[in-house]
């Protein structure tokens, strides 16, 4: 695996370069590299005025949101609301839990590791996780060389007793459901639980877990909002991640945190109910793009014989009570003609940028594909995919 730090340049460079915008020609390169959520773009300018929101100048002056609670920066509207959306949905236990908001998912990951390692110890704590796992656990973990964790690589290579185990579920890069891999009494779990929405997965049973975590960016499509919220067990972990958050950033935006209750609430009334001009629901919308869209792509990569890609069993979704496929967010895509070594210099001869397998602890022979971009750019991508022989 490449090193971290040359590993997070690249990704940086090739992100600053293309991401953000729809392709202006069909000469354009296609970036597919990141999971900027775009493609909910076309639902949220539907909605019209429905997400707005009005914030007087008064309403974000003080630090704290709500003193009773020990995550005083936690906004009393998105709480609730947050609790609201997970009882519709069903993906998650909510009872008797702590609610922990924070900048995003990879910044409550950081709070939840911190949380989990003794500062008793004389070694770092090792962070692992199943490969293929998610490209930037690994920088993440190292980025600022803290004495109390470090990133140990591939979970099924591990041995030893003391562990933090990152479960990401469905799995970002390759989208299948994931369990823990280890088992011991003093290893800790963390769940990444980003994609357990109904539009890419059945949702087959609520999340139960010590630590579970969400982001907005995934659930509701708006990335720019800069939230993620986790579902804690224990009172002395979640204490802990909060004086994290604290010191690392002294709280979280309320505008953030308002703006975002309102989008929720949206998506959640549109369900409750539901207003008859305007039918459209936020999970069935994302649900028919992505059923689309791999239909699409699984036609042109039949067409290519260049690569091929995973295969997932249908079940029942109890939140639409209908048997569903999984749509992931992202293609784990392999390329299996010979002489093709690397899947991603492959595509980006051809003006298609994706993100290598070594990213992911994996060889260079998969890459990951972003399916959740803007309508232009996937359209293009599958156009010039379907060139490819």
């Amino acid at each position: 695996m490449q090193n971290n730090e040359n590993v997070v340049a690249k990704q940086e460079t090739v992100i600053s370069n293309t991401s953000g915008k729809p392709p202006t020609s069909k000469d354009s390169v296609v970036n597919l590299d990141a999971g900027d959520p775009t493609m909910y773009e076309s639902f949220w300018k539907g909605m019209g005025d429905q997400g707005a929101i009005t914030i007087s100048s008064s309403q974000t002056i003080s630090y704290f949101s709500d003193v009773t609670n020990f995550c005083w920066f936690l906004e009393p509207e998105f709480a609730r609301e947050i609790r609201r959306l997970h009882k519709l949905v069903g993906n998650a236990v909510t009872e008797d839990r702590y609610l922990i908001v924070d900048t995003g998912s990879s910044q409550l990951l950081q709070a939840a590791v911190y949380a989990l390692s003794p500062s008793d110890t004389p070694n770092p704590m090792n962070v692992v996780s199943a490969v293929p796992y998610y490209s930037t656990y690994a920088p993440l973990m190292d980025y600022l060389r803290s004495g109390l964790f470090r990133w140990a690589g591939d979970a099924c290579m591990f041995k030893g007793d003391a562990y933090i185990e990152l479960v990401c579920s469905p799995s970002n890069p390759d989208g299948f459901l994931r369990q823990a891999i280890l088992k011991s009494g003093g290893g800790k779990t963390i769940h990444d639980l980003a994609y357990y929405w109904p539009q890419y997965t059945p949702i087959t049973s609520p999340a139960d877990h010590d630590i579970s975590i969400f982001t907005i960016s995934k659930s509701i499509g708006h990335a720019g909002s800069r939230l993620g919220w986790a579902l804690v067990k224990d009172t002395v972990v979640a204490r802990n991640m909060t004086k994290f958050i604290e010191l690392n950033t002294i709280g979280v935006s309320k505008v953030s945190q308002i703006r975002a209750a309102k989008i929720v609430k949206v998506v959640t009334d549109s369900y409750e109910n539901p207003i008859p001009e305007n039918p459209d629901k936020f999970f069935d919308f994302g649900r028919r793009l992505l059923v689309n869209r791999w239909k699409k792509l699984r036609e042109a990569i039949k067409a290519s014989g260049i690569f091929s890609l995973p295969e997932f069993p249908s079940e029942t979704c109890k939140f639409t009570g209908e048997k569903a496929e999984t749509l992931p967010a992202f293609a784990w895509l392999k390329c299996e003609k010979e002489g093709i070594e690397d899947c991603a210099s492959f595509l980006r001869s051809h003006k298609i940028l994706t993100r290598g397998g070594s990213y992911f602890g994996a060889g260079p022979n998969y890459t990951r594909v972003s399916m959740i971009d803007r309508d232009e750019t996937f359209d293009l991508f599958i156009e010039r995919l379907s060139s490819l022989h």
